[in-house]
């Protein structure tokens, strides 16, 4: 028996329920490109969680940077309430996107992480804008 097989899948139902409560709490980068370069205006706002020089160096073409730590009430003054962000940082060996989904769950917003991160963004062969440095 390998160490794949040794406990048991989870009953059909389980996993379902498990496998669909994931998507309300996450997104792929293909799923952001798509909705992003669809001819409507995204119904998301994409925030990347990481600091303004890793930012200036390559970031998701039309996402705004907020980075986690300043993610604060007055900073979503101009979003309505209902409107819901899309984190993403560095990549899976960063917990950024955690951090700020946290911090918009706190203040009572709709959220999502990004799965991947720059990485995953980078992975699927999607380019990077580039801005100055704040």
């Amino acid at each position: 028996m390998s160490f794949v097989s040794e406990i048991p899948a989870a009953p059909s139902e389980d996993a379902l329920a498990h496998f669909s409560a994931l998507l309300k709490f996450e997104t792929d980068c293909a799923d952001v490109h798509a909705a992003l370069a669809a001819a409507a205006p995204p119904d998301f706002v994409l925030l990347d969680v990481r600091g303004p020089a890793l930012f200036a160096r390559g970031h998701v073409p039309g996402a705004v940077n907020l980075p986690h730590g300043k993610i604060v009430e007055s900073k979503l003054a101009g979003y309505p309430p209902e409107t819901l962000f899309v984190t993403y940082c560095a990549g899976p060996h960063c917990n950024g996107a955690v951090r700020g989904a946290i911090r918009l769950a706190k203040l009572g917003r709709p959220v999502k992480i990004m799965t991947g991160g720059i990485t995953g963004w980078l992975d699927e062969a999607f380019e990077l804008s580039q801005s100055a440095a704040a």
